[in-house]
């Protein structure tokens, strides 16, 4: 194996955190913030790009190559690499960053590659390539919610992605078709052929509240999709608070918000 082979546990329900066993001068590397808590005996090491020579080569330029590579797909230009430094394991965790399930994947049985989310994914073993996929397709490209690109996980080793609410995975069959809204889709593997169609009819389109196009998803292959976008959930956060001039929220908590008006607080 080319990767670093580690152990890790999940812990919890709707606020998962994942919990990497690591043995010693074992590394797993992990977004910038995603950083739960860990043993001492730990070096924490901030690096460009994934750490992996996979793809770019080594040297500066590599490592140039790989944080160039996180910028477009909107990420960190940084990433941060836990090492056990002692002589016995060590745990690190890692939590989610919003409500949802974390996703272990193993590389080496999913094809070596995993496409994903921009935003989906948390950690990996180090050695795990953090690349961008490019879609061939212009209508995906475009209509996609992703942009032109995705983000790809290549390697033999673990990787964890996080996804919003409640997680199905749909192991597809090969001419199977699974059409999905397009930020429900939170990853699938490489042999998975994506596209995006119009909803069919313009009041449907117009009206029907699930917005212009889908995905349209033709295995062999396996799909993991989420029921509930961080995206959905913002929106309907910020459309559920309006604000006063005042910069306080109206509607809910009124009992609260009276009491608060009562004792001075306009």
């Amino acid at each position: 194996m080319n990767n670093h082979e580690i152990d890790f546990k999940l812990y919890g329900d709707d606020m998962q955190f994942v919990e990497v066993e690591l043995d010693p001068n074992e590394t797993v590397v992990a977004e910038a913030g995603a950083l739960m808590m860990m043993e001492d005996g730990i070096a924490m090491e901030t690096i460009f790009g994934d750490g992996s020579e996979n793809g770019s080569g080594g040297g500066v330029m590599g490592k140039l190559l790989g944080a160039g590579r996180r910028i477009i797909t909107g990420e960190s230009l940084f990433m941060t690499a836990f090492t056990n430094k002692g002589s016995g394991k060590r745990t690190v965790s890692f939590a989610s960053p919003y409500p949802g399930k974390i996703v272990p994947l193993d590389l080496s049985r999913l094809g070596g590659k995993v496409i994903c989310q921009k935003d989906a994914f948390l950690a990996a073993a180090k050695g795990v390539s953090i690349g961008i996929e490019f879609q061939r397709k212009l209508g995906t490209g475009f209509f996609g919610g992703e942009g032109f690109i995705m983000q790809k996980l290549e390697g033999d080793g673990m990787a964890f992605i996080h996804a919003g609410g409640t997680l199905y995975r749909k192991n597809l069959q090969k001419g199977e078709v699974l059409k999905v809204d397009t930020g429900c889709l939170v990853a699938m593997t490489s042999d998975v052929d994506y596209n995006i169609e119009m909803v069919p009819g313009v009041k449907t389109a117009l009206f029907g509240g699930e917005g212009l196009f889908f995905a349209t998803l033709r295995g062999p292959g396996s799909v993991w999709v989420q029921s509930l976008p961080f995206s959905r959930l913002a929106s309907k956060v910020f459309a559920a608070a309006p604000q006063n001039p005042a910069g306080r929220s109206k509607g809910e908590g009124s009992a609260a918000g009276g009491l608060f008006d009562l004792l001075g607080g306009r």
